[in-house]
């Protein structure tokens, strides 16, 4: 199932400064532009919730993905365009300050991405949970009970798959993939440095060679043997 964010702030994220001596387990999903991610991560949860279910336990997955954006522009009092923007362009001081004189509910790049930063590290905390991008592995990768995925595959087959996807021709599928591959890069950056060995994914799957299913029971018979569920 996908996590109600909104249930979700209006408890547990209130009480995110509690400390919790055991959080997780937790899942994260990053992928080169053109990988199936979603499909991938909502599969892995329909199965981790059937084998909780046959196992007659009462824990049930759940899944956040860029959903978390329009709940964070809720917190921030912003446009949800305006949440998703901070991750899509860089500004300097002055588009910084010019901005903020003409947004009556201004804030900043930084104070956007704490508060995202802050709602997935508390879902992560509360554990039984898979994120989909956004970042996850970096804001995660210190709670012991974690399991770290990163998709990929050749730029020829990515771009094929996003030519059809998207409609546009290969060279522009190849700019774009190569455009969203930097920006998420620069996303996990922002949370734990640049040039650090700290993202460093537990495995890595090349999606031109499996396909959904068998990505998805590779990564459960791995999570068994982690004994993460």
């Amino acid at each position: 199932m996908k996590i109600d964010l909104v249930h979700y702030l209006r408890g547990r994220y209130q009480e995110r400064n509690k400390q919790i001596s055991d959080p997780g387990p937790v899942v994260t999903i990053s992928r080169e532009a053109g990988c199936p991610a979603k499909k991938i991560t909502q599969r892995l949860t329909e199965v981790l919730n059937k084998h909780y279910h046959t196992e007659n336990k009462k824990e049930i997955w759940k899944w956040i993905g860029k959903e978390i954006f329009e709940e964070a522009a809720k917190e921030l009092e912003l446009e949800p365009a305006e949440v998703q923007r901070v991750f899509k362009e860089k500004r300097n001081v002055i588009d910084e300050f010019l901005s903020s004189q003409a947004q009556r509910f201004y804030k900043s790049d930084r104070t956007v991405r704490k508060t995202i930063g802050e709602v997935i590290r508390s879902m992560a905390n509360d554990g039984h949970v898979i994120i989909l991008g956004r970042g996850g592995v970096a804001i995660t990768k210190d709670i012991p009970r974690s399991f770290h995925v990163y998709l990929e595959a050749p730029m020829d087959w990515r771009a094929s798959i996003i030519s059809e996807k998207e409609g546009c021709t290969i060279n522009e599928a190849i700019k774009y993939a190569q455009e969203t591959d930097k920006r998420r890069e620069q996303y996990r950056e922002y949370f734990h440095g640049k040039g650090t060995d700290y993202t460093w994914f537990d495995v890595r799957i090349n999606c031109m060679s499996f396909d959904v299913e068998e990505i998805v029971e590779s990564i459960f018979k791995m999570l068994l043997i982690r004994k993460l569920i």
